[in-house]
């Protein structure tokens, strides 16, 4: 992939009492959604309309590091860049932020597809570069 070191955006996200566990903070599986909604957030914020009604994106891969725990009470965060882009795959990075505090991050490979036919479909280069920031 190229690296686009990309625009980054944050998004809030709203701890519910679903989330908790069993332990008493968020499940692991939670952090999962919060990535998939701010992914998806950050594409639609950043790319035309264009691009956005004509592409769909689906998870490929997921790396998650979980450094703390989050609890209800929580205002959390979640920080996405598009960090490198070929062909339909794109890779995302995404910091999970209490405040400051880092408390997961989550490496992800997504890929694009044709809203039509459901197939892989390559991001248009102006695309790409509006993430970059060079558009």
């Amino acid at each position: 992939m190229i690296p686009v070191a990309g625009l980054s955006g944050d998004y809030e996200i709203g701890v519910r009492p679903a989330d908790i566990d069993h332990m008493g903070h968020v499940n692991n599986a939670v952090y999962l959604t919060w990535v998939q909604d701010a992914v998806v957030r950050h594409w639609e914020r950043f790319a035309d309309a264009d691009a956005v009604a004509r592409h769909l994106w689906v998870a490929l891969k997921h790396e998650i590091t979980y450094r703390r725990p989050a609890f209800l009470e929580d205002g959390i965060t979640a920080s996405v860049t598009l960090e490198a882009a070929a062909g339909s795959r794109a890779r995302f990075r995404t910091l999970i932020l209490r405040g400051e505090e880092l408390i997961a991050e989550v490496i992800s490979v997504w890929c694009a597809l044709d809203a039509a036919s459901r197939r892989p479909i390559r991001l248009p280069p102006a695309t790409v570069a509006r993430f970059a920031g060079t558009a």
